[in-house]
């Protein structure tokens, strides 16, 4: 149990990371004129093309969203551009306020609207490639970067990231619902560990039990990390110079398998891959935090870009217009959750992490018995398996849209406050 407490530290360590990544990048893109005009440009299309349906008869649109003849090209309504705003709203709010990735809702958000998971995970891939492009600061971690480290990892995550584009693609073809069922028991499984140890943390911390333990091997090298390193199969790979004297060593074969792992979870689930970095990194192979934060914020540009371009986008499984309503909602969630974490108790931030995630685990476990049921693999009614979606769907945007709320009356109750902290 101890065990699997210390990945789940660090698995939140990685959201964290990846939360501050976020912020910076949507910092970088609203304060530069340029690359605001860059997002203008990108959106102009979106919105002509919106004006142009909307004054047309719309005669021949597809009526599903992600349906076999729907996915290639996507189209588009001012309902469906909103919503994406909406979603992506709602996932930088939770990632700024919370101060965790809150790229895990946005799958499930898009799936719940009647997205298929294939070309959510393919929408969510490319808005993270958007948004690191436009916001990128690489030049200025690349202090924090082993490039041997880095390199080697990235051989495993490309390979990675193309077997799990495959493996989606291929169930896709199979039968979409298969390929749904497949993306649903991968988010139930994942949500369901954090959900568990989320509430766990909370209310530990709500009875004032939270001892503010280090987590093992932030900077010491943990158990694991130490057998990783004891093994010699070359070539070898020296690192963490600064921190060990002399540095620390570590066979190339494991940056090669951690980064397959990464890069398999990052293309199946729509992810960025950074919640799985970082316990595999300081957990398993004993690198430094340091390190690690650097070397994470170098996988998601190019693992997120390789897998969104090479393994979705030639497909025809992204959806351009809901990736820039994404875009443009979670960039003014970043900032807005950000400064509201400066009048919000930790206590109070905490239960926010465990709610938003149990939200998701529950949307997604209430979804999977209509799609087992449509697959013949339980024997329940269809009009049961229907009720239990609604249900988790509701539930989940009762939740997400209260927290939204919730986040913005915060906002806006201490703006003068806030407005003082600033300055």
């Amino acid at each position: 149990m101890s065990c699997f407490k210390d990945f789940y530290n660090l698995m939140v360590q990685g959201s964290e990371a990846h939360a501050r990544w976020e912020l910076e990048m949507s910092t970088n893109i609203l304060k530069s004129r340029k690359r605001k005009g860059v997002l203008l440009l990108m959106l102009l299309p979106i919105l002509i093309g919106g004006i142009a349906i909307a004054a047309g008869d719309g005669e021949g649109l597809p009526n599903a969203l992600g349906g076999k003849s729907a996915y290639m090209p996507s189209y588009y309504t001012n309902l469906i551009f909103f919503a994406s705003v909406f979603v992506g709203l709602c996932a930088g709010l939770i990632t700024g306020c919370i101060g965790a990735g809150g790229g895990f809702i946005i799958a499930p958000a898009l799936m719940s609207a009647g997205v298929k998971g294939i070309l959510a995970v393919g929408t969510d891939l490319f808005h993270i490639f958007a948004k690191a492009i436009m916001g990128s600061v690489l030049h200025r971690k690349l202090g924090n970067i082993s490039v041997s480290l880095a390199v080697t990892f990235l051989i495993g995550s490309l390979v990675g990231a193309t077997l799990g584009g495959m493996l989606n693609r291929y169930l896709y073809d199979l039968n979409p619902v298969l390929s749904d069922l497949f993306i649903t028991s991968v988010y139930v499984f994942i949500l369901g560990f954090l959900s568990f140890y989320a509430l766990m943390d909370y209310f530990s911390a709500r009875r004032g039990e939270a001892s503010g333990k280090k987590v093992a091997g932030a900077e010491e090298i943990p158990p694991l990390g130490k057998k990783v390193q004891s093994v010699n199969i070359p070539p070898m790979l020296t690192f963490d110079e600064g921190i060990t004297p002399g540095g620390r060593k570590i066979s190339a074969l494991f940056l090669v398998l951690s980064g397959l792992i990464v890069g398999l979870a990052a293309s199946i689930m729509g992810v960025g891959g950074g919640f799985l970095t970082f316990p595999i990194f300081v957990y398993g192979l004993g690198v430094s935090s340091m390190t690690t934060v650097g070397t994470d914020i170098f996988q998601i540009v190019f693992t997120a870009g390789y897998s969104a371009l090479s393994q979705y986008a030639l497909y025809g499984f992204v959806f351009y217009t809901l990736a820039m309503g994404m875009l443009l909602g979670s960039l003014i969630g970043v900032q807005v959750g950000s400064l509201v974490t400066k009048v919000v108790p930790g206590i109070m931030i905490r239960g926010f992490f465990a709610l938003a995630v149990t939200a998701g685990f529950i949307n997604r476990f209430f979804a999977l018995p209509e799609k087992l049921q449509s697959l013949g693999y339980i024997k329940i009614t269809k009009e049961l398996g229907e009720i239990l979606g609604m249900v988790g769907n509701t539930l989940f945007f009762l939740v997400i849209g209260a927290f939204a709320v919730w986040v913005f009356y915060a906002f806006f109750s201490n703006i003068s406050k806030l407005k003082t902290e600033v300055h």
